[in-house]
This record gives structure tokens, C-alpha cells and sequence, in this order.
């Protein structure tokens, strides 16, 4: 093609779609396969040349360029090839939404996975393994031993609560009910409290307790669900081989299967609107795509989001496994907000070259919290304590933004940034409302058995 004729996939602005997705991060993806699989004419445009945006996975070089251009990788970190280092990296619960999407746009055929070898949590200043068994309940120094047979009744409650039959209510009205008061109702103290509200239920603070006990109760009931999904398994948590990287560019395969046009490299993209603010389309180098709505990421939308929180993340380069994980080749720990004097919990990542994220004898380790002072890097010091010596690290404090509307009125349909979390559960959760937003129904997830998935 002559660099002078016009894109064809832009026809002069000729060309129309149902949906114009900007930025290719994993959130957008998935909106942008599922809408696609609904039979949705999409075009997808990105500013940069790669895929994943705030989540992409980045090689040795391009770590280094983002932190540290023009200075040299150093080479006893091992080939740059061996690596995929997510800039959000988080942990799918092997029985979680994440997984169900996987299964129902059959992405999952596209990827690889390991189980995650353990979850942690900080208690009394040392870190404890989340029992993964009823006998490791009974061993475990989180609890004594009244409060573990307090313990096991709240837990024989909540696996077998339906909430379709009465009959496993036990009388409590969960929709009512706070979640203070269920916990008072089996007699469980402040530190199983503190326990099963962030380890197991991965509130991120104490706000759930005067809330309805019912979303709570299910995110137990979530996390039992997958830690029993698969035999064997010492924690809930499932990983793709090569990183996170990998669910972007899977959930682009999809839709370019379902006739998705891609484009990258479009640093000047914007949103197009009429006379009444409602999105129209978009417009780049010059040329005009049509569309019924757009979505993206908060990034394209100045003007429609505001700052909710920021986030504070390091990524550390480690030559060992994180002491007191029994060499754990990936984990979770959790660190309570009260047990480190703050607001917000504290999440520990950890992956290792058994998932093909590093180079052999290599561990990569991620501490991150919601920032709370004038001095980030400081506040992640009770994390990075755990983590032993360091070969290098990084630290990054990320603006996240969210919508100051819903997106009905002027067609602009925009996720919000990514917390702290090491886990999907609340990535997951901002996607299906978007989904629902857009096309005014929920997403049926129940079709196929998240025992589908190879772990």
C-alpha cells in the first residue's frame, strides 16, 4: 500500500461498527471478545504497539525501559526471553468468574495452567499457610482450640448454605443480617474475624461487617468451592504459564475469530462526539470509525473519570523462594490491615520460573496496597520484610481511575483502574457490570463446569 492512500479499515470514515474498544488491557479484551462472540461488529484500537496496556506482561528490556532507559539489564538476571513480568499481577480462583469467562468464550483453549503452591497470611507478625484441609484446620496456629470448633461450625454453615432452600438458612435472613452479626451468632473472636473476612473472603477492609452478611457468605463459600475443585490443591488460586500476558492476547484471538479488526499503535486516537455529548465514534490520523458506543479504559476519557485511589507496587527480583513458604514456587500472603497499623490490606505476589515468568532459580515477588500517606515506597515496607534479600527491585505508584457516570447516556463505557489486589475477583466483577451496562443482561456463567480447566 502507498503510504498516501488512507487505511482501508478507516474507508475515509466511511466505515462503521457496533462498538469502538480503546486500549487493549485485560479488561478491555475480555469486553471486546465477549461482545464480539454476542455478534457485535468491533474494532479495537490501542495507542501502544503491544498488547495488555496497564496489564501487559513485559521481558527484562522492556522492564528496564519503562524504569530505568538507557541503562543496561544486568545479565546475572538470565536471558531476557525467560521472562513476562506482569505490571498488575494477580492470582484467578480456580472456581472464580474469571475462570467461568475462560470457559464460556472457550479462551481456555488457548492457555496454560498451574495451581498456585500456597496462600498466606500475616497474623501476630508472622506468616501463617491458609489451611487448605480440614486437617490442616485442626494443626494450624491461627486459632486455638475452642475457637477452631467455634471455627468449624461457622465453616459447616456457610459450605452447605444454598441460598435457593431455606432449609440450610438456619433461620438467618443473610439479605438482612449483618455480617458482624453472623459472626457473633458462632461465637468467633476479633483474630478468626480479622482471618476469614480477608484471607478467605478477600474484603480489603473492615467495611463488609455492617453490610448484609450474603455477598460475604458467598465469597466463602467461593473460596471453598475452588479450593476443593481440584485434588490436591494447597490453595484456591490458579496461574497461567507465561503470565498474565497471555489472557489479553487470547481474549484478541477470539474476537478477531469472530471478525474483530485490531489496530495498535494509534497514539492519536480520540473519541468523537455530537452536538448532545454522546459518543459517535472515534477519529485518527485524520480518519473517522463510526460506532453505536465506545468502550475503554480511563486513559481515552479525560474529562469523564476522576481519581479514586492510587496504588503503590513493587516488583522485586529474588533468588529464592520467600522464607516460610515451605519453598513455595508461587503464593499469596495476605497482610491484614490491622496487622500492620493501616486502612487498607497489603498483598504479597509471588511467582517463580516453574510458571515460565522468569529464568531458571529465579523468583519474581510484587508487594502492593492502596497508598495512604505522602511516602508509598515507605508504606510497603512490612511487605518487602517478608520477602528476604532482594536482587532488585522497582516501585511504581499508579493513579486509579473510575467513571464518574455509567456510561447509558452519552455511550461511553469505561472500566476502572486496577486496585491491589492479587487476586481477579474484583477485575472480574467491574468487566460483567460493564457487560451489563452495555448490553442490558447478565452474563450467563453457569453453562460449563469450571472442572473443565487443567490445573
Amino acid at each position: 500500500m502507498a503510504e498516501s492512500e488512507p487505511d482501508p479499515l478507516w474507508l475515509g470514515g466511511a466505515e462503521s461498527y457496533d462498538v469502538v474498544v480503546l486500549g487493549t488491557g485485560l479488561k478491555e479484551c475480555i469486553i471486546s471478545g465477549l461482545l464480539s462472540v454476542d455478534g457485535l461488529k468491533v474494532l479495537h484500537i490501542d495507542r501502544n504497539n503491544y498488547y495488555g496496556g496497564a496489564s501487559a506482561s513485559l521481558q527484562l528490556s522492556q522492564l528496564w525501559e519503562k524504569f530505568r532507559p538507557g541503562q543496561p539489564v544486568p545479565k546475572e538476571l538470565g536471558p531476557n526471553r525467560d521472562y513476562n513480568i506482569d505490571l498488575v499481577p494477580k492470582f484467578m480462583m480456580a472456581n472464580g468468574k474469571l475462570v467461568r469467562v475462560l470457559l464460556h468464550t472457550d479462551v481456555v483453549k488457548y492457555l496454560e495452567f498451574k495451581a498456585v503452591d500456597g496462600s498466606y497470611v500475616l497474623s501476630k507478625g508472622k506468616i501463617h499457610k491458609v489451611p487448605a484441609s480440614d486437617m490442616e484446620a485442626l494443626k494450624s496456629p491461627l486459632m486455638g482450640l475452642f475457637e477452631k470448633r467455634r471455627a468449624m461450625g461457622f465453616f459447616k454453615y456457610v459450605q452447605s448454605y444454598n441460598p435457593e432452600d431455606p432449609k440450610t438458612h438456619n433461620r438467618y435472613d443473610l439479605e438482612r443480617m449483618t455480617m458482624a452479626a453472623l459472626y457473633k451468632e458462632y461465637g468467633l473472636n476479633e483474630e478468626t474475624v480479622e482471618f476469614v473476612g480477608h484471607s478467605l473472603a478477600l474484603h480489603r477492609d473492615d467495611a463488609y461487617l455492617s453490610q448484609p452478611a450474603l455477598p460475604t457468605v458467598m465469597k466463602i463459600k467461593l473460596y471453598h468451592d475452588s479450593l476443593s475443585r481440584y485434588d490436591g490443591l494447597n490453595s484456591p488460586y490458579l496461574y497461567p504459564r507465561y503470565g498474565l500476558g497471555e489472557l489479553p492476547q487470547s481474549f484478541a484471538r477470539l474476537s478477531a475469530v469472530y471478525g474483530g479488526v485490531y489496530m495498535l499503535s494509534k497514539p492519536d486516537v480520540e473519541v468523537m462526539y455530537d452536538e448532545s455529548g454522546v459518543a459517535t465514534g472515534v477519529k485518527s490520523e485524520g480518519q473517522v470509525a463510526k460506532s453505536k458506543f465506545v468502550v475503554g479504559d480511563p486513559g481515552y476519557f479525560p474529562g469523564k473519570v476522576r481519581l479514586a485511589s492510587k496504588v503503590v507496587r513493587a516488583i522485586a527480583f529474588l533468588s529464592h523462594p520467600i522464607p516460610d513458604t515451605n519453598n513455595a514456587h508461587s503464593v499469596q500472603i495476605i497482610l491484614p490491615q490491622k496487622q500492620i497499623g493501616r486502612h487498607s490490606d497489603m498483598y504479597v505476589f509471588c511467582s517463580s520460573y516453574a510458571h515460565n515468568v522468569c529464568a531458571n532459580g529465579k523468583w519474581l515477588a510484587f508487594v502492593s496496597t492502596t497508598v495512604e500517606t505522602a511516602n508509598p515506597e515507605a508504606e510497603l515496607a512490612p511487605g518487602l520484610a517478608l520477602l528476604g534479600p532482594i536482587d532488585d527491585k522497582f516501585i511504581e505508584v499508579q493513579d486509579v481511575y473510575e467513571p464518574i457516570a455509567d456510561g447509558r447516556s452519552d455511550k461511553c463505557f469505561i472500566s476502572k483502574g486496577y486496585d491491589a489486589t492479587s487476586h481477579f475477583e474484583t477485575t472480574v466483577e467491574d468487566v460483567l457490570e460493564m457487560y451489563k451496562r452495555i448490553t442490558g443482561k447478565d452474563l450467563d456463567l453457569t453453562a460449563k463446569d469450571p472442572s473443565a480447566v487443567e490445573a
